[in-house]
């Protein structure tokens, strides 16, 4: 009788009512917020990612280290022009917004509260916002001071004089083109705006007041 009991009691908790074909108990699925970050050069995408991995636990998925594979398979270097040249081609090739598409795919699996650096295009903007629990952190800074930021990580994109990044900036800012990359109209859909001219600290602040509002 008790094997019985026990049994009858799995079923209706696993199985749940037929009649509803409803389980009577069902894990909380708690959603994950995924933000994506969007801004101008050397503005301080990395610090936020950096911050928000190391003090908030987020997962980081990065378009460049994505857009690295392409560019090593092709036996190119990884500088900033071939990372527009290949984003382009898959983005045309595809969809405006295939390449944040396949970072949102793995964000979801990771079971983590993510972050997505960086959206450059309308169309990502448009299908991440789709997606529900999305919020899109913008940043900005003064050039001159992004400029210096730049030289000072020297990164494999960032070995520029001052005229070519602004050259580089001022080609990434506007399109009408919807596959390429247009920071600018990015920018103005933001859900929050971060001016990043003072310290981490600073920064930090403005980061905490926003992960306030938002969970």
């Amino acid at each position: 009788m008790a094997f019985l009991f026990f049994t009858t009691i799995y079923k209706l908790f696993t199985e749940g009512n037929r009649s509803t074909g409803k389980s009577l108990f069902s894990p909380k699925i708690i959603p994950l917020k995924i933000i994506g970050i969007t801004g101008t050069l050397g503005s301080g995408k990395g610090t936020i990612v950096d911050y928000l991995t190391k003090h908030h636990r987020f997962q980081h998925f990065s378009v460049r280290n994505y857009l690295s594979k392409f560019i090593k398979q092709r036996g190119l270097e990884v500088n900033r022009d071939n990372m527009v040249i290949v984003a382009n081609e898959l983005r045309a090739k595809n969809s405006p917004s295939y390449i944040v598409e396949q970072l949102y795919e793995q964000a979801l699996t990771s079971g983590n509260d993510c972050i997505i650096e960086s959206i450059r295009t309308v169309g990502e903007v448009t299908i991440l916002n789709s997606k529900g629990d999305f919020y899109l952190f913008a940043v900005d800074a003064d050039q001159r001071l992004r400029y210096t930021r730049i030289v000072e990580r020297a990164s494999e994109t960032d070995k520029i004089n001052f005229e070519t990044f602004v050259e580089n900036e001022n080609r990434e800012m506007n399109s009408t083109d919807p596959n390429k990359q247009n920071l600018a109209a990015c920018m103005k859909l933001a859900d929050f705006k971060f001016i990043n001219n003072g310290s981490f600290d600073d920064l930090y602040r403005q980061i905490d007041e926003v992960l306030e509002e938002i969970s």
